[in-house]
This record gives structure tokens, C-alpha cells and sequence, in this order.
């Protein structure tokens, strides 16, 4: 039932890679991301809003996919990585897309997608209201987080959250987050 990994971004329309990472994410790949994105927003000559905007929703992106990343199953090519995950950051004509990938347990992914649908039906009232509440009344969980990440991105983006589970065993599902940083908003 397993499939690669990568099939899902192969069928993503062609766009202009700004970077890809595939592998272990640990604090040194995080450091290195977030400067080769940086250094090619500056390099293009990108409005400094939408630069800071791109770099801010990365950074969450790339803390969820460190702090929520499962231990890969026992039959994936990478036994290597202990949090592997998989990151493309592009261009589109109405901003950037980036797009994160991870292992979650087959036991987890109605709660994650329950959360992103409460996320996504909330207005942009809500969203803020709802990262307040989160601020004020977070319990850090054992991975880390305090349930802040996706709150966030939807807050600084104004869009919805776009995702796809793919099964990859019984135990197993791999999670696809598509972030829309818009130019305009």
C-alpha cells in the first residue's frame, strides 16, 4: 500500500522552485532552509512584506514539521532520518506556495483534519480570536507545541488550509499541508 513520497508534489502545476528539501529535519536543516529562502527572496528583489510574510509562515511550517514529525514506518526507503519530512517552496503567479509532508499516524489524522476544518471554517475574526486564546491558555504538549502552528499560518496567510492525507499503511498516513502566501493580502 506504501507509494513515494514525492508522487504528490510531481503532480503540483510547474511552477518556479525556490527550494526543495527532502530528509531529516533537524535545528542545522531548519537554520540552512530559512537562509536559502531568505537569500533568494532578497536575490529576486521580492517586496520586503511579502519577504517577511514568506519567512514567518516557513518558520511555523518548519517548527510543525519538527515538533509533529512521526518516526518513519519500518518499510520507508529513509531509515536514516529520525524526523523526516519533505518542503517545496515556490513561486506562483499569485504569491508563494509552500508545501510540507510528513508522516503522521493513521490513529492521528481525524484529529489533525478536525482541527484544520474548525481552522479553515472560522473567519478571520475567529482566527485571531482563536490565537489569543491559544496564547493565553496553551499547555505545551509532549511534542513541544502548544497547538499554536496552523492557528498561525492561517492568521498571517488569510487563507485557508489546504491538505491531503495519503494512506501509507495501516499504521501510517503521510500529511500534505499546501500554504498560499499571498502577494496582496
Amino acid at each position: 500500500m506504501s507509494f513515494d513520497v514525492e508522487t504528490y508534489l510531481k503532480n503540483q502545476p510547474e511552477s518556479n522552485v525556490i527550494l526543495y528539501y527532502k530528509g531529516n529535519v533537524d535545528s542545522d536543516v531548519i537554520n540552512y532552509i530559512l537562509d536559502t529562502v531568505e537569500y533568494k527572496l532578497a536575490e529576486v528583489d521580492e517586496q520586503p512584506r511579502l519577504r517577511k510574510k514568506v519567512y514567518n509562515v516557513l518558520v511555523e511550517s518548519l517548527q510543525n514539521l519538527y515538533h509533529h514529525v512521526e518516526k518513519v514506518p519500518e518499510e520507508f526507503e529513509d531509515q536514516k532520518s529520525e524526523k523526516f519530512g519533505i518542503l517545496l517552496v515556490e513561486k506562483v503567479a499569485s504569491g508563494y506556495k509552500i508545501i510540507t509532508g510528513n508522516f503522521v499516524r493513521a490513529d492521528n489524522v481525524e484529529k489533525l483534519e478536525e482541527k484544520i476544518r474548525k481552522i479553515n471554517r472560522a473567519t478571520h475574526e475567529e482566527i485571531k480570536e482563536l490565537y489569543k486564546f491559544i496564547l493565553n491558555h496553551q499547555r505545551i504538549s509532549e511534542k513541544g507545541g502548544g497547538g499554536l502552528g496552523l492557528v498561525d499560518i492561517a492568521r498571517k496567510t488569510g487563507n485557508k488550509l489546504e491538505y491531503t492525507f495519503k494512506p501509507y499503511n495501516e499504521k501510517y498516513s503521510f500529511f500534505y499541508l499546501d500554504i498560499l502566501v499571498n502577494q496582496d493580502n
